[in-house]
Parts: C-alpha cells; structure tokens; sequence
C-alpha cells in the first residue's frame, strides 16, 4: 500500500488536545505495545503512530513486539498496565473480539479489561501462494489442492482470527481438508511464503501486495466485497464462487481504568465483518 495512503488512513488515531496533555503528565516513556511480530503492516501502522505521538507529546514513544499466545502474550501485559496513559495497546478488532470467544477459559475481558481509544485503519485478506506451487490463479490454486491434499497447508497471522475462520470456510465449500498452521503475525508467513517453506496463507493483503509486485508471492484472491484498488487484477472470493466476505480493523486501546478523557470512542460498536 502507498505509504501516503497508509498513513491518511489513519488520520482518525490522532487524540485530542486534552487527551495529549493528560498522556504527557504520566511519564517520560510511552510504550504502544504491538503483540505480533515486526514487519507487517500493522508494525508500520504503529510506529507511524509513535512517530506523530513523539511530535505531539515531545516524548519518548516506543514500539514493544509482544508476541505469542495469538496475541494473548501482549494483550494480557497491557491489561495488567498502570491506567496512567503510558501503555498503549495497538491490534485488530478480532483479535480483542474472537479471542475470548476460542479460549476455553477466556483470559480478558474486551470492555471490562480495556478502555477503547480510537480507531486506526481497516484492511482486508487475501489467498496468497507461494510460487513454489504451480498456480497462477484460484482456479489453478484449487486444482493443486485437489491434486496435492497432503500439502494442503497454509498459515494464518495466529489462531481465534479472521483468516483463521476464513480458511475453515475455505475447506468447508472446497471439501478439501486443510491444515492450518499460525503464526506470529503476517510478517513470518511471507517470509515462508517467498522461501518455498510453506505453500499458501490466508492474510493481511497490505502485507502481501510488496512481494506480490516483486513476484516472490501471488496474491489469488482478495476476502473483500468488491476488488481492492490497489490489485484491480486480482479478483474477490465471491468471484471465484467462495461466498465469503471478511475484512478487519485496528485499534488503539488502553488498560481498564484509564481517563475517560483518552477514550474517543471511535471503535464499531459492530462485530468484524465477516459474512
């Protein structure tokens, strides 16, 4: 994605006036901390979002990867933060949703551990094969797998997520049985993907588009309702005759007890769209 574009989606992250003084009184270091792994887009999203707090708090704002768990790790060390406005957790919508929903003794509580603070940015999925398969589109991509069903393997930025379910829906309407493999953010399945060491994954298509262009990857199918501007060629799920829809958002989030003067309230009040 452009990063001119990345960022204006983003122009909704920026706290009030109020909000930033209030942050400013709590300490010499802000952390916002991520809990998947560096190199994706949602790491870009949120050091951009150190770079304008560090101008706008004439602070120190650092960027802390907490990975594992499928993002419990990182969420569950922000929950047990100081409500002083130092600790700023960045991640998706299903992540904080779905999670507790998959666990069987839910470890957080979205709206009792954490005050919502902004909505950042949304984004949509893709089918992305390695070029290590023979398939050059999703046509070519299913006949592989029926072909190959004892490599149908494919990775997904970590369990309780979007591509998660997505590919379950994507075995239920192929009748192919697949076996998903997670991971610690979209970073590390790109890195496979480009490696040969992993033949497909369901993931964030942002991530995806840089390799894509540079031939180390191909993006099949975007889970978006309508193609994505930025891969008018690639065509939908729904194109291919997969009745799945899915896209996702991040936000910004802080521990249960903070000022309700950090709190602005812009997250949905809406599920993650997945139907």
């Amino acid at each position: 994605m452009d990063r001119r574009v990345f960022i204006a989606g983003c122009v909704g992250l920026s706290l009030t006036v109020k909000a930033a003084e209030a942050l400013a009184q709590s300490g010499p270091l802000t952390r916002i901390v991520f809990p998947f792994a560096a190199g994706g887009g949602g790491d870009t999203l949120c050091r951009i979002l150190a770079q304008h707090l560090n101008q706008l708090l004439d602070r120190t704002v650092i960027v802390e990867n907490r990975t594992g768990g499928d993002g419990l790790i990182g969420i569950k060390s922000v929950k047990s933060a100081s409500p002083d406005g130092a600790t700023i957790l960045v991640t998706t919508g299903p992540t904080m949703y779905l999670l507790p929903m998959v666990e069987l003794e839910p470890s957080f509580d979205s709206a009792r551990d954490f005050v919502p603070v902004s909505l950042l940015t949304r984004f949509e999925f893709g089918v992305v094969a390695s070029p290590a398969i023979d398939a050059k589109d999703f046509k070519q991509f299913v006949a592989w797998l029926k072909a190959n069903p004892g490599k149908a393997i494919f990775g997904v930025p970590s369990n309780g997520t979007i591509p998660h379910f997505a590919g379950s829906k994507l075995e239920q309407v192929l009748g192919i049985p697949l076996t998903r493999v997670p991971y610690r953010g979209s970073a590390p399945i790109i890195n496979d993907l480009v490696g040969g060491h992993l033949p497909f994954g369901i993931t964030t298509v942002s991530d995806a588009i840089p390799q894509h262009r540079a031939g180390g990857v191909r993006i099949l199918a975007v889970s978006s309702a309508a193609r994505s501007p930025f891969l008018p060629e690639v065509p939908t799920l729904k194109e291919n005759g997969i009745e799945l829809v899915a896209d996702a958002w991040y936000g910004m989030w802080l521990p249960a007890g903070s000022s309700q003067q950090f709190a602005l309230r812009r997250l949905p009040r809406r599920s993650p769209n997945l139907r």
